[in-house]
C-alpha cells in the first residue's frame, strides 16, 4: 500500500512510519522541512508540506490513495489544529484524494461519568485548550465528506515496546482495572497501521487503550 504520513517528525508519526514499513507499505513522509527525516529507508520517499495550506497538501499527497495525519501544531497555536482540518479537507479534494486517517486527541472521549475526559475536574487545566481545538477539528471532519477515520488516543500515550495486544472501543474513554487510560506509542502506531490495511472505522472515530 502507497501511504503518505503527515507530521512524519513528531514522535508518534515516526513510530506510525517504522510500523508501516515495517509491514512492507511504501511510505512518503510530507514534513515541513526534510532536514527532520532521520530514518533511511529503501521504501521512503520525503515530501515538504505546509498542513496549513491546501495547495500544498494536495501537491504532496497527489497520486496517492491513504493519507495519514499526525500532525500536532506547536505550543500556543492550537488553532492551528483547525486551519489543519480545513486545509487537509480541501488539499485531498484538489488532489482527488478521499482516504484520511487521523490521529487526534482524547480530551472529547467520554468517562464513565458521562463527561467528556477534557471535562473532567483532573484534567491538567494547562492542556485544556490543545484538547477542546482537537474536539472542534474532530467536527469538522465529521461534517467533510472525506472517507475519514479519527483516532482518538487513550489519557496518556507513554514510552514503552510494541506488543500489538490493546482494547478497542468507539466514543469512550477505556481504562484498565486501575482506572489508568494508556497505550505505548509503539502499539498506537500499530493500531493506525492496522486501520490503514483493514478500514474498519470508515466515518468513525476509535480509541485504543491497554
Amino acid at each position: 500500500m502507497d501511504v503518505v504520513v503527515i507530521g512524519a517528525s513528531g514522535t508518534i508519526g515516526k513510530a506510525i512510519v517504522q510500523e508501516a514499513l515495517k509491514r512492507k507499505h511504501e511510505v512518503t513522509v510530507a514534513v515541513r522541512s526534510t532536514e527532520t527525516v532521520m530514518l533511511e529507508h529503501e521504501r521512503l520517499k520525503v515530501v515538504q508540506v505546509d498542513v496549513l495550506d491546501a495547495a500544498s497538501v494536495a501537491a504532496a499527497v497527489a497520486g496517492h490513495g491513504e493519507i495519514i495525519s499526525a500532525y500536532g501544531p506547536d505550543p500556543g497555536r492550537e488553532d492551528d489544529l483547525l486551519r489543519a482540518a480545513d486545509s487537509l479537507i480541501e488539499g485531498l479534494r484538489q488532489a482527488g484524494v478521499e482516504r484520511l486517517i487521523i490521529v487526534g486527541g482524547a480530551g472529547s472521549l467520554k468517562t464513565e461519568s458521562g463527561e467528556w475526559l477534557m471535562d473532567t475536574a483532573d484534567f491538567p487545566e494547562e492542556l485544556r485548550p490543545l484538547a477542546a481545538a482537537h474536539a472542534h477539528a474532530y467536527e469538522v471532519y465529521r461534517s467533510s465528506a472525506l472517507d475519514y477515520t479519527y483516532i482518538s488516543p487513550p489519557a496518556a500515550v507513554i514510552a514503552g515496546r510494541r506488543t500489538g495486544m490493546f482494547r478497542i472501543g468507539l466514543d469512550r474513554l477505556i481504562t484498565d482495572e486501575n482506572g489508568e487510560s494508556s497505550i505505548s506509542v509503539e502499539d498506537l502506531a500499530v493500531a493506525v497501521v492496522d486501520e490503514l490495511e483493514e478500514g474498519n472505522f470508515s466515518r468513525e472515530r476509535f480509541t485504543v487503550a491497554y
